[in-house]
């Protein structure tokens, strides 16, 4: 049986990051089915920096696009069997949501369902600068289980385009999530 993952972007610059890892995931071949969600604002910036929408990314293979304001989703119980989420990119605002321990959309349910089920929860926060808010909500996610990823693409590669930033990003976020994949951009020293 393959792995059951959710994509959560949400209003927070950097969109592309998430289509990068979206497109990764419906290509892994141990990934069989991805719940997607995206937040209005991240609707609006994916719109934005994209020109993508919700169902151009819901016509890709496993996908299977979620209404955030269904707390009635399999992903929103802990008895349904989820591999893993990721926020990509994470607003403040849904940082700040989980930590705090609200669930009163699906991407904040489904969060915390990984939080106390102690799945994987990778945060890509994409917010600068920080605010003393902030980084207390880093840490306080960080200590209830979660991984705190900051949207920040490595240059060692010697990324040509912006495609390859997100690649290469996609593939730090894979390897959270215990898919690793062969990639000629990681570091050979």
């Amino acid at each position: 049986m393959g792995l059951s993952t959710t994509l959560a972007i949400t209003g927070a610059s950097g969109s592309a990051f998430g289509v990068a890892l979206l497109k990764r995931l419906a290509a892994n071949p141990q990934v069989e089915r991805i719940a997607l969600l995206l937040s209005p604002t991240g609707k609006r910036c994916l719109l934005d920096e994209t020109g993508l929408t919700s169902k151009d990314l819901a016509a890709l293979p496993k996908v299977e696009l979620r209404d955030e304001r269904d707390l009635g989703a399999d992903i929103a119980s802990g008895s349904f069997r989820q591999d893993g989420m990721v926020l990509l990119p994470c607003s403040a605002g849904a940082l700040g949501r989980i930590a705090a321990g609200t669930s009163e959309t699906l991407v904040s349910r489904a969060a915390d369902v990984c939080l106390k089920e102690r799945r994987p929860l990778v945060l890509c926060l994409r917010e600068t600068p920080l605010n003393r808010i902030h980084l207390e909500n880093m840490l306080r996610v960080h200590d209830a289980g979660a991984i705190v990823m900051p949207l920040m693409p490595g240059y060692y590669s010697g990324p040509k385009t912006i495609d390859d930033l997100c690649d290469t990003f996609a593939t730090r976020v894979l390897d959270q999530l215990g898919l690793r994949e062969d990639d000629p951009r990681r570091w050979k020293g």
